[in-house]
């Protein structure tokens, strides 16, 4: 398909998301925001310290979760590769799903026959849903057609039932235009998903590159009948935060949307503190 023309300034969508924010919270009812929210959490450790144990600990946390008086549980884990087969043999049976990062997290710097050698390695160990890189390089240099072979071969790769996002790392596409032309791209490569931000570099998700990227989800949904999910993860250090983008998601492409099949959110930081307010 081809998009519209997407000819918004920063200055128009600032205003746009003033609204968003204001008509929402006026109508949301903020304690059920919070559930979706907690049930959207990608439960995520991507640090180099990561170890066997590490790991243990970590999804023991993820298991108790639904110990609590609501019985809410996060949907996945999110890991690194080499974790993947343990991971999943510790959370055998609780619907838990692990999901690993790939094709050279997070610069993407690798030659593309190695990138598919990974998420081969990711997808043979169990991984249930991969969250891939794009080659931010190339896409800056104007070579979109890489971009997009890559995303597509790396949707070859992961056949259903894995679930493939794909991060655009929007801080370091910095325009309007770029982020809208991304996820395009990735969208028509294939995509499940398609994520802001690795969470390692300053710019994370932005209130802005999430109305863009769901504007062009909201398209393509007109346009083909296909629902393709939306994760915003890095930079939310307040509840606030995560309400933000529920928000957003809520507004343009609405409640079909907020469920952890199609909104996942990348602030395992915020768990804590989101279940801690839903059981005031």
């Amino acid at each position: 398909m081809n998009f519209k023309p997407y000819n918004h300034t920063e200055e128009e969508l600032q205003q746009r998301i003033e609204t968003i924010l204001k008509r929402q919270n006026a109508s949301c009812d903020r304690r059920e925001a919070l559930k979706t929210i907690f049930q959207s959490i990608d439960f995520t450790t991507l640090e180099a310290f990561d170890n066997a144990q590490k790991i243990n600990e970590f999804c023991a946390k993820a298991l108790a979760f639904p110990n609590n008086d609501l019985h809410l549980s996060v949907p996945a884990i999110c890991i690194y590769s080499p974790f993947v087969k343990q991971a999943k043999e510790l959370l055998k049976g609780s619907g838990i799903r692990v999901a690993t990062v790939a094709c050279a997290f997070p610069s993407g710097q690798m030659p593309f026959e190695l990138k598919k050698k990974e998420v081969e390695y990711c997808v043979g160990q169990g991984a249930d849903e991969v969250d891939m890189v794009i080659s931010r390089g190339a896409f800056l240099e104007g070579d979109y057609d890489t971009v997009y072979n890559e995303i597509q071969g790396v949707r070859d790769i992961c056949q259903p039932p894995v679930r493939l996002k794909v991060i655009l790392e929007t801080g370091e596409l910095k325009t309007v235009g770029n982020i809208r032309k991304a996820s395009e791209l990735a969208i028509m490569a294939g995509a499940d998903f398609i994520k802001t931000s690795t969470g390692k570099v300053p710019v994370a998700a932005t209130p802005m590159a999430a109305v863009v990227m769901c504007d062009t989800i909201r398209e393509y949904y007109e346009t083909t009948g296909q629902m393709v999910g939306f994760k915003p993860a890095g930079g939310m250090t307040t509840v606030e935060d995560a309400l933000t983008y529920y928000y957003i998601v809520k507004d343009i492409l609405g409640d079909s949307w907020l469920n952890s099949r199609s909104f996942r959110v990348g602030t395992s930081r915020l768990a804590g503190k989101v279940m801690e307010e839903l059981l005031k």
